[in-house]
């Protein structure tokens, strides 16, 4: 999953740094636990001019349907350059 993630914000915003983090297991007993839990920092000049909100949502478009199917949770670090 971590390669599949990695292969889309590549593809859709061309990150100068990526890193997508598996966090499955700092979520020991809880709902989903291991599955699918998420960090993804990284630096776009796509972000240039944008708030937050407008970043985390081209990520989430980048991921499209792994947001319904494999990412139960994913954190947002999203800079420009």
């Amino acid at each position: 999953m971590v390669d599949e993630i990695r292969q889309r914000l590549i593809a859709a915003l061309a990150p100068v740094e990526l890193d997508v983090l598996d966090e499955g297991h700092k979520h020991a007993g809880h709902a989903n636990a291991g599955k699918g839990h998420f960090h993804v920092r990284m630096v776009s000049a796509a972000f240039t001019g944008m708030l937050p909100v407008k970043r985390h949502r081209m990520v989430y478009a980048a991921l499209d349907d792994l947001m319904n199917d494999g990412i139960h949770a994913l954190s947002i670090d999203a800079k420009a350059p």
